[in-house]
């Protein structure tokens, strides 16, 4: 059966909804063995169901690559892999050939020519100064625009974010819902909404992962701390009390301490995460701004911007061990890759300090971007953002060290300073990319990420984030990843049932290969589809109030979407956010399928659609609902008309 493209998000949707494909006593991989050029490749998809590789499921994807003479694994050798639907061969014997020019085509990222799944892949997701956040995908463009895959709705604007190591969930907390919004990387989707206590700030994942740590900005005593949640059941597990003021967050390499500072309280509280009890609080100054440890010294280093001074406290013992005096000024904090290099940056004198961790010593005191507050470290460098200028600085790692002279760099990421922007969140405006030798930029100004590469005088390209507001960015990579020596897997979630093409590529030694992959029908996927299913199809996700706007329904069943017609009794129901009273209209079909009706948008605010039709089985609830917000009349018609075409795609129960 051949791949239709909606069925995958209804696959998704099905295995969400707990369903799940008949088990079969063994499970069934599909492995396959090339050798050439000296090299030995084996592929292997393994489903994590029990039974065959099956649609809307998820597998590993893993390659073994080996030195065909020796056996030895061939590590580092960043092979790329994509799927896609299996072709008729134009003639006999030139599988090869058509396999080696898709490849061509794919590393081109030829527009109308992508693959299916793309696992070499990653994208931007930024966050937006409103409840929301866009992904940008920064490999395909159109006309010199780049492509925004998503915009993700969230139930108020973003403060921090993290994510698992990989990329399969991001946390984001919100301070104004007192929540923490989990989104599935993979679908672009908000996954529930946790509670996560009075104001919450800062996000932490231990090590882990097993518990995501928020820090609560209270103002007061009794609700002023950290809440812990279970990642893998989504629920709070414990609120832990620590003293006033802002919450900074770091934990010990193997996730046995959690160490909370509290900035008004001046003390570190840590916490034993066994059993989530208090282990003792230590004083570190009067304004600790933020902790970071390091793996190499096994110590939690503390900056307190009030005394201007570094507190070093033992991860073992739990003991302070050092202090290290400097200036008032002292806030962000973060250490290289290694843990051999910390970086203090002053924002008062525009300065950054460089403590040794094997001596718990200041080697450099550096002049850097204007009032720095953001840092960010690549395997090479760390680059240091200023609010006062646009201007980024880089410092080479491998020059640091005592009586050596660092090497500094910088360049330009947009044409103002952060601070015009206005309120920035706690989450980063810079993001290392995938391969850990170039970094990404938001400049909160001109609304775009810049991407900068190592070795480079200036940013390659920028990604304007159109209709909304970028405020931090990071990378959800989708590559393979190397799991073991020679051995380069991913997980991904299955498409559409039918025979597909899993095409290889490998550098060095030169290596195309097209291996073959059988994915089977999802038995509780097709009684899924037969269910029908709503979409709204809106112009435009803003509309200037006093006017009656057509509201278009598409109604479609089965795998191949099969347009339901003839419906005499399909309505939108419509309501003002929260809960005033519902609009019912009549909805006529208008195309195959396609049903409008007239709404009546005579006041401001968000409205929130739905549809239903008792003969068809749809009912007008939260399964299928699309939201609409109404702007005054004399609103910028920047706000009204540059919106990208929004489509709610719904499964009703």
């Amino acid at each position: 059966m051949g791949h239709t493209g909606e069925p995958l998000k209804d696959a998704s949707r099905a295995m969400d909804d707990g369903d799940s494909p008949p088990t079969i006593p063994s499970m069934v991989s599909d492995r396959q063995q090339l050798i050439k050029n000296g090299v030995t490749v084996k592929f292997e998809a393994r489903p994590l169901n029990s039974g065959p590789l099956t649609e809307g499921m998820f597998a590993d994807v893993r390659f073994s690559v080996t030195d065909t003479a020796s056996g030895q694994p061939l590590p580092g050798v960043a092979p790329g892999a994509w799927l896609h639907p299996t072709v008729a061969e134009e003639k006999p014997g030139s599988r090869d050939a058509q396999c080696k020019s898709r490849v061509g085509l794919y590393l081109k990222s030829t527009i109308g020519a992508r693959p299916l799944l793309d696992l070499n892949s990653y994208f931007l997701m930024v966050l937006n100064k409103d409840a929301s956040a866009t992904v940008i995908d920064p490999t395909v463009s159109v006309g010199g625009i780049t492509s925004t895959m998503s915009r993700i709705a969230l139930k108020q604007p973003g403060m921090d974010w993290t994510s698992t190591n990989d990329d399969k969930r991001v946390f984001v907390s919100m301070p104004g819902a007192g929540e923490v919004a989990v989104i599935d990387a993979e679908k672009f989707q908000v996954l529930e909404n946790i509670p996560a206590g009075d104001n919450p700030l800062r996000v932490a994942l231990q090590p882990d992962e097993r518990y995501l740590w928020v820090g609560n900005n209270s103002t007061s005593e009794a609700t002023s701390g950290v809440t812990v949640i279970d990642t893998q059941s989504m629920k709070v597990l414990k609120f832990l009390p620590t003293g006033l003021g802002h919450h900074e967050i770091t934990f010990s390499k193997d996730s046995r301490f959690a160490f909370v500072s509290s900035r008004d309280a001046g003390t570190v509280d840590v916490f034993d995460v066994a059993t989530l009890g208090h282990g003792k609080t230590l004083k570190t100054g009067s304004h600790p701004l933020s902790v970071a440890y390091s793996p190499l010294s096994e110590a939690v280093y503390v900056a307190d911007g009030k005394d201007g001074s570094v507190t070093v406290i033992d991860a073992r013992s739990l003991d302070v061990r050092k202090v290290i005096a400097s200036q008032q000024g002292l806030g962000p904090m973060r250490f290289s890759e290694d843990g051999r290099y910390g970086f203090v940056l002053n924002t008062l004198n525009s300065h950054a300090l460089v403590i040794d961790a094997s001596s718990d010593s200041v080697v450099h005191d550096l002049e850097v971007s204007p009032e720095p507050f953001q840092i960010s470290v690549t395997q090479n460098y760390a680059y240091i953002r200023g609010l006062a200028s646009p201007r980024v600085t880089m410092v080479n790692l491998s020059s640091l060290g005592k009586d050596r002279k660092p090497i500094l760099q910088s360049f330009e990421a947009g044409p103002a300073a952060p601070r015009l922007a206005g309120d920035l969140p706690l989450a980063a405006g810079l993001s290392p990319a995938r391969d850990n030798d170039a970094v990404f930029v938001v400049n909160p100004v001109d609304n775009t990420t810049y991407f900068y590469a190592e070795g480079m005088n200036a940013p390659m390209s920028g990604y304007p984030n159109r209709g909304n507001a970028a405020r931090a960015v990071r990378v959800i990579d989708r590559s393979l990843r190397e799991v073991e020596p020679g051995v380069y897997s991913s997980r991904v979630r299955l498409p559409s049932a039918g025979q597909f093409d899993v095409a290889f590529m490998l550098n060095q030694p030169q290596v195309i290969h097209c291996f073959t992959a059988q994915i089977e029908v999802n038995p509780a996927l097709e009684k899924r589809l037969a269910v029908p299913r709503v979409s709204f199809l809106l112009e435009r996700r803003f509309e200037p109030v006093g006017k009656l706007v057509p509201i278009r329904i598409r109604l479609v069943q089965g795998r191949d979407n099969i347009p339901m017609t003839g419906a005499r009794d399909v309505y939108l129901r419509y309501f003002l956010a929260p809960s005033s009273r519902p609009r019912e209209v009549l909805a006529v079909e208008v195309g195959e399928g396609i049903y409008e009706a007239q709404a009546d948008l005579s006041e401001i605010g968000a409205y929130y659609l739905h549809a239903r039709s008792e003969s068809l089985g749809i009912r007008a609830n939260e399964q299928s609902y699309a939201s609409l917000r109404v702007m005054p009349v004399d609103t910028s018609p920047v706000h009204l008309n540059n919106q990208s075409p929004a489509v709610s795609d719904r499964t009703t129960p």
